[in-house]
């Protein structure tokens, strides 16, 4: 019976000793684990390749599955001649619309605000920065490819947004920004006749007389001052 107990405590005793901190690397593995594998780690070496490098870049001239854009008018924003492709070469719709506006206004209008004024919270935060008014007359005369350039790329203190949208929904954006520059340009002689009835000014009620707070309301029936 000692000699059995001895046996216990002594398993025991090993047992708790592969719980410790201290691990053999690598670890000994009665069944092989699969995360004991022979692979390179991210910046590791190796005396595989020429250079040294585990990390290998990818060949040159491949592209990703799913990346592939091919330089059109449509993913460039510039014509074969080399020059911005003048009107949006995506077809304007209520869809689109609803498109642009989503992603100004999630996008631009932070430094351009809701209106494209220049007058975004972040240049009320920050008065150092003063955001471009997009309805000044020279984006009103710019070539939609050259708007088209300016979201992807970004142009001086304006970061690029490219990554964030899709080329046709840059296109969707620029397409809401000219609905922008006419609501701030435009008059009533581009209202179409059949509708300008309805927008023509009239004016209301004349306005109610009220009393002041600041005056103390005669009681009902006494005379008037």
């Amino acid at each position: 019976m000692r000699t059995f107990c001895l046996l216990i405590s002594t398993a025991g005793i090993l047992v708790m000793a592969g719980c410790s901190g201290v691990q053999r690397t690598p670890p000994i593995q009665v069944w092989p684990d699969m995360r004991m594998q022979p692979k390179f780690e991210a910046q590791q070496t190796s005396g595989l390749f020429v250079d040294g490098r585990a990390s290998r870049r990818r060949p040159e001239g491949t592209v990703a599955r799913g990346h592939l854009l091919e330089e059109t008018p449509l993913n460039t924003g510039m014509q074969a001649d080399g020059m911005y492709v003048g009107k949006s070469p995506v077809a304007i719709t209520p869809e689109v619309l609803a498109e642009g506006e989503w992603r100004f206004n999630t996008y631009c209008a932070p430094c351009h605000d809701k209106t494209g004024l220049g007058r975004g919270m972040v240049s009320q935060r920050w008065t150092a920065w003063q955001p471009a008014d997009l309805t000044q007359d020279s984006l009103l005369e710019a070539a939609d490819g050259d708007l088209f350039n300016v979201i992807t790329y970004g142009e001086r203190t304006m970061p690029p947004y490219g990554a964030q949208n899709r080329p046709e929904e840059r296109w969707a954006i620029i397409a809401y920004l000219r609905v922008l520059q006419r609501a701030q340009h435009g008059s009533m002689n581009d209202v179409p006749d059949n509708v300008r009835t309805g927008l023509e000014y009239k004016p209301g009620p004349p306005p109610v007389e009220v009393p002041s707070l600041d005056e103390p309301t005669p009681a009902k029936g006494a005379p008037k001052q």
